[in-house]
């Protein structure tokens, strides 16, 4: 009988119930198990659908915003009442104050009718200081923001008034007062010392005072340059007056213009033609250009200049609407240039008003359809039937919100009027546009002017091509130094220099971004600027140099190798890299003076390559550094968790490390490399902060890595705060931000289509 066998007096030889646990305690163990698994499958699954319901949740607030931009533009009718005032008279001009309570019309007996634009009753009226026995023979407004208009006399003088309106507030209520005012006083100025009638005329004020050009009865085009003084103590008004004569223009004259800079004057004749004339010297003044702005057998019927007086809208015979402003050609000469043509009418145009503060214009036909355009975005808003004979007038809001129309009747329709973003359209934000003063269509980005008649810029290509340059500069520095760096460090590298070099790295990702800008504006690119030789020294020396110490390491004798641990070789290349980073860095300024006469940075803008100090190379670097360790971290995890009998399979037949890596761990490895990539592209794409400190934010377009750039998360950053909020500018950043969360949305989606296939296909491994 063998020891086993043998069993002490008194003991049960049963095996020990604490050996195995029993039949309800493992029904218990099981349950645990079974509930604990349960809270992981739906807590993970709610965590995700989570995280996909708060992106719904950010796109539904960005569309939120940007759908008022999607709203079309509307008129109704909001009264019909008769023209108030001289009914025997005609109408010269109809226009509104900017509250849109009163409306003014002013006719041509020289009579200004101040009325309420809800039922047309008459507030007040002021007569024009038409001497005894001079008739009214021509009329003309100037830019709407000026509220200025002249009478043109048959005795060759001409009267300017303004329209002006006084606020006060009995009893906490607004109450206008309307009048007008006569800035040159009320003695009319003298346009033709010869006395002759002024059959057409033009006003305009500007920086050096009034400008008046009119054309005489008998074909004369004068053109007058009129300052004022007022003596403060007596309220006298000191007329002071320069007369020049023009190029009598060819045919008959139906329409003249002054720009508001005082340099040209535009004169449409009845064959369809426009006439400029460059009056910057006023005596020596000049027809500079002419050409036909209507199709051939067609009349001009409308015209007027948009706000800024760049833009010429001509309305033709034909129902054509087109714009037209000065380009400047190779020998610096300035031609009259069709730049766009709108929706054309079914009938010919009778009425053009231009927007106070917008490149908009509203158009009357002879058929009574209203038309709403947009220069700029190239659209036509609305086109509606609103009478049933030809618009004669129509009397614009300052603030675009309402309306006076004025039929063949003397019926005066006050409509309602909604047009709140007309700046916007496909067009405008993504294809190259033709801005006023330019020569060409060009991609540009600029939000705001020094002036109330600049025209907004809102083309997205400029930030949408700083993002993706930003991002390639930055994956280009980034992606190699992280991948080479994961693989090294997971495969190679050492298990204890590991658990300090991993972390490290991946604590890097925690340092703020506001940090990195910061220290890239005001350290790294003013020595980049001054080490510029070093920089690509350092580019082409330091892989030199590595190569150069392994091989030398391999040529150490093993009795001195075998003092560094397998695995911490790379202890040996730190005093290589600081040694070779110093020297070119010392050697910088002597391969300056020896190979870029002195400067590197004036040896470039010879060559014809700009230099900006805030530029991509530098955001390429900062912004590789925020990069870099998001990438390693992944990639690191995704090398370091190949199977290890996949790699010690390959070593057991024969395979060196390297061939090895090449062979099983990065074909393995590569949808975790490829998710690491594609999550340090998404983090370029988004960041913001060093961007915005180390770009220089100029919006241009091209991939110069010594020029800058602005992304669209920076052009947020920068302008969402300056902007009036429910404004066009306002909506369209939020439609950037859409844009770039669509953008990141696409991209890692793609990548983890990508990303899914690649596991696929190495899964078998």
């Amino acid at each position: 009988m063998t020891d086993a066998s043998i069993t002490a007096p008194g003991k049960d030889s049963r095996p020990s119930a604490t050996l195995l646990p029993s039949g309800e305690k493992r029904a218990r163990l099981r349950k645990w198990r079974y509930f604990k698994d349960g809270v992981s499958r739906y807590g993970v699954g709610a965590g995700g659908i989570g995280v996909v319901f708060a992106l719904g949740l950010i796109f539904v607030y960005l569309f939120y915003e940007v759908f008022p931009l999607l709203v079309p533009a509307d008129v109704s009718v909001e009264s019909t009442y008769q023209l108030p005032g001289d009914a025997d008279a005609d109408t010269l001009f109809l226009t509104l104050e900017r509250y849109q309570e009163l409306g003014v019309r002013f006719s041509d007996r020289g009579i200004a009718t101040f009325f309420e634009t809800g039922d047309g009753r008459v507030r007040a009226q002021a007569a024009m200081p038409i001497p005894e026995g001079v008739a009214v023979t021509s009329f003309a407004h100037g830019e709407a923001r000026q509220r200025l208009v002249a009478y043109g006399l048959s005795d060759g003088s001409a009267i300017i008034g303004r329209h002006a309106y006084d606020l006060s507030y009995p009893d906490d209520i607004r109450y206008i007062t309307p009048k007008v005012d006569f800035p040159l006083g009320d003695d009319p100025v003298v346009v033709d010392p010869q006395g002759r009638a002024l059959t057409q005329i033009a006003v305009q004020e500007g920086p050096q005072g009034f400008v008046l050009a009119a054309l005489t009865e008998d074909n004369r085009l004068l053109m007058s340059r009129v300052r004022s003084t007022t003596n403060l103590f007596t309220g006298a008004v000191d007329v002071r007056r320069d007369s020049f004569q023009l190029p009598s223009p060819p045919g008959n004259t139906r329409q003249i213009l002054v720009s508001g800079d005082h340099r040209s004057v535009f004169v449409a004749d009845d064959l369809g033609q426009l006439h400029y004339y460059d009056i910057s010297v006023p005596a020596n003044a000049r027809l500079a250009d002419s050409g036909r702005v209507v199709p051939q057998g067609h009349q001009i019927t409308a015209m007027d200049f948009l706000v800024g007086t760049l833009s010429i809208i001509v309305g033709g015979s034909d129902g054509s609407v087109s714009q037209w402003f000065l380009v400047r050609d190779e020998q610096n000469l300035h031609h009259l240039t069709l730049v766009r043509e709108f929706e054309p009418h079914a009938a010919p145009i009778t009425a053009i008003t231009p927007e106070l503060a917008r490149k908009g214009f509203y158009v009357g036909d002879a058929s009574g359809v209203l038309g709403i355009h947009y220069a700029t975005s190239h659209r036509t808003l609305l086109k509606r039937q609103v009478t049933d004979g030809p618009i004669l007038d129509i009397g614009l809001s300052p603030v675009n919100r309402a309306m006076l129309v004025r039929d063949e009747a003397d019926n005066i329709l006050f409509l309602d009027l909604r047009n709140p973003h007309p700046q916007a359209s496909w067009q405008a934000l993504w294809s190259r546009v033709w801005y006023e003063g330019r020569s060409q269509p060009e991609f540009i980005w600029q939000s705001s002017g020094a002036t109330d008649d600049f025209e907004p810029k809102f083309s997205l290509i400029p930030v949408t091509l700083g993002t993706l340059k930003a991002a390639f500069f930055a994956m280009l520095f980034a992606t190699p130094l992280a991948i080479m760096g994961a693989i090294y460090t997971a495969y190679f590298m050492q298990r204890h220099l590991r658990t300090v070099v991993k972390p490290t790295v991946e604590i890097m990702e925690a340092l703020p971004t506001v940090i990195l800008g910061f220290l890239a504006g005001l350290w790294l690119a003013p020595f980049i600027e001054s080490h510029l030789p070093a920089v690509f020294s350092i580019l082409i020396l330091m892989p030199l140099a590595m190569l150069a110490a392994g091989f030398a390491w391999t040529r150490v004798p093993m009795s001195v190798r075998q003092y560094v641990p397998l695995g911490m070789e790379i202890l040996v290349l730190v005093p290589v890299i600081l040694l070779v980073g110093w020297l070119c860095v010392a050697a910088s300024p002597l391969m300056e003076v020896l190979f870029f006469g002195g400067s590197m940075r004036q040896w470039l803008t010879d060559v014809g390559i700009t230099y900006d100090q805030r530029n991509a190379l530098v955001v390429g670097i900062a912004m590789g550094f925020a990069v870099i360790p998001t990438i390693f971290s992944i990639a690191e995890d995704a090398v370091f968790n190949v199977p290890k009998h996949l790699t010690q399979g390959s070593l057991a037949l024969g395979a060196t490390p390297w061939q090895t890596v090449v062979g099983v761990v990065l074909p393995t490895a590569s949808p975790g490399i490829f998710a690491a990539v594609m999550m340090g592209f998404g983090r370029a794409v988004g960041e913001t902060m060093i961007v915005l400190m180390a770009t220089g934010n100029s919006p241009v377009i091209n991939f110069n890595i010594f020029e800058g750039m602005r992304t669209l998360s920076a052009n947020i950053a920068v302008e969402l705060t300056e902007t009036a909020v429910g404004s066009t500018h306002y909506r369209i950043l939020f439609f950037s931000a859409l844009v770039l969360l669509i953008l990141t949305f696409v991209v890692n989606t793609a990548a983890e289509i990508i990303r899914q296939r690649l596991r696929q296909r190495y899964s078998n491994l």
